[in-house]
């Protein structure tokens, strides 16, 4: 990818969202930089949290977070970001939400998921005859209630070119390190889960179609 392109990330904010979902890939891409740069003005995204509405979000744990736009106004997406959590059970009735969801993966180059936010992505229809993963506690839950999607149980992260998926919590951020290595490469990866003294145990563990 071009040195002067930034992309930017949008990550969903909902009640009862899990919190590792988020904060895993909001650490990756807010860290993400060339290899042996740390200075901030060489940031590789932009990322940004977007809520419903322009309020205080009560997520998993009794954690609050004030996201930084709504879904009525943020900036341009270039990737999208649908955490998992308890909440995925309202929110997947949310017929505005789900529209955006639409509206959001017909501009951004990916759309993702991290744990049952994989949830939202096939309620909007966006999984339909795609192979996709969720958190291992929800795998059955998923192939009963969305049979046009082929979900895989030990897949940790799914690459369907434009929608990537990944099994539950810190799976996230192998997701999102990975979307590092397709933009960036793989020595940026590197050195931004080195940066956030993370081990990438996941490389190894990409299921492409």
């Amino acid at each position: 990818m071009s040195e002067n392109i930034k992309p930017t990330v949008g990550i969903l904010l909902f009640d009862e969202v899990e919190v590792l979902d988020f904060c895993g890939p909001f650490e990756v891409f807010s860290v993400a930089r060339r290899p042996g740069v740390h200075n901030d003005s060489a940031q590789l995204f932009n990322v940004v949290t977007i809520a419903e509405t322009d309020r205080i979000i009560s997520c998993r744990g009794g954690l609050l977070v004030k996201p930084q736009a709504t879904i009525e106004q943020h900036p341009a997406l270039d990737i999208l970001v649908v955490p998992g959590g308890n909440g995925t059970r309202t929110e997947r009735h949310n017929n505005k939400l789900i529209e955006w969801i639409q509206q959001q993966d017909r501009q951004t180059q990916l759309t993702t998921s991290v744990c049952t936010g994989a949830f939202l992505l096939a309620e909007s229809a966006l999984l339909d005859q795609r192979h996709a993963t969720t958190h291992w506690n929800s795998v059955t839950w998923m192939k009963e209630t969305y049979p046009r999607t082929t979900v895989l149980a030990d897949a940790r992260i799914v690459d369907e070119g434009h929608i990537i998926t990944s099994a539950g919590i810190s799976a996230g951020i192998d997701m999102s390190l990975y979307i590092v290595e397709r933009l960036f490469g793989t020595e940026t990866a590197q050195w931004t889960a080195k940066h956030m003294e993370y081990e990438w145990h996941a490389r190894g563990q990409v299921v492409k179609y």
